[in-house]
């Protein structure tokens, strides 16, 4: 059998809140498998979001404690240069909130990742960017600025930014917490459709009936995972 596309081995993530540290990782351990569409539920608090940054490469565990690997190869101890290529090319990241730029255009925004060291290229990322957006059903909104969006149209525009270098996986922390349930249930089905493609996908979310359009779903609780169902 192949590695797993994604693993946490024992990992802890502390953080410092002044001169009080808060455990929020206590020893997780998971795996994501290639083409898999994997849900991550728990409540708030429960380490979900961090245990997303830690395979993503936005947050690094703490020292010498667990290890994040990519393909069987470690990301935990990789030089910043090596982590911003590994965050630019294999993992796209959606946020519940957007964090769309609000002086670029709907396009514009789209482009960005594609421009970063590891990126695409300005040229391929236009030509990709456009692409995603009018399958995404947004050739009219290239030229608009996000204030002009609506909420789904927006995350619509946040996840073609996350997939326009192309990664092996994405990272969609609560993509439809800031949305109503039926424009939520749209952008369930865009991820959906990706994943059909052959995209992997890590979720996290705290509410089940979302975490049920995944392949499996994981529990975090108190930083540790709970349990497992098919």
């Amino acid at each position: 059998m192949s590695s797993p596309i994604l693993e946490a081995r024992d990992v802890y993530k502390t953080y410092q809140l002044g001169r009080v540290d808060v455990p929020v990782l206590k020893g997780c351990s998971m795996h994501v498998n290639h083409s898999e569409f994997l849900a991550i539920l728990g409540s708030s608090g429960s380490g979900k979001s961090t245990l997303m940054h830690v395979l993503g490469g936005l947050d690094r565990t703490d020292s010498g404690r667990g290890d994040v690997l990519h393909k069987g190869s470690p990301i935990t101890g990789l030089p910043e240069r090596q982590l911003n290529r590994y965050r630019a090319r294999t993992i796209g990241f959606v946020f519940q909130f957007y964090h769309l730029l609000p002086e670029l255009t709907v396009l514009e925004n789209a482009m960005l990742p594609g421009l970063v060291p590891g990126g695409i290229g300005r040229n391929n990322a236009k030509r990709r960017a456009r692409s995603l957006l009018e399958q995404f059903g947004l050739s009219h909104r290239l030229d608009h600025r996000p204030r002009e969006l609506s909420g789904g149209e927006r995350q619509r525009t946040a996840i073609a930014r996350a997939l326009v270098n192309g990664p092996e996986v994405l990272l969609a922390d609560e993509p439809t917490g800031n949305l109503d349930e039926h424009t939520g249930a749209e952008i369930l089905d865009l991820l959906t459709e990706a994943h059909r493609n052959g995209l992997t996908i890590v979720m996290v979310t705290h509410d089940r009936k979302i975490a049920d359009r995944a392949d499996r779903a994981i529990r975090l609780v108190d930083g540790v995972l709970a349990n497992e169902s098919p």
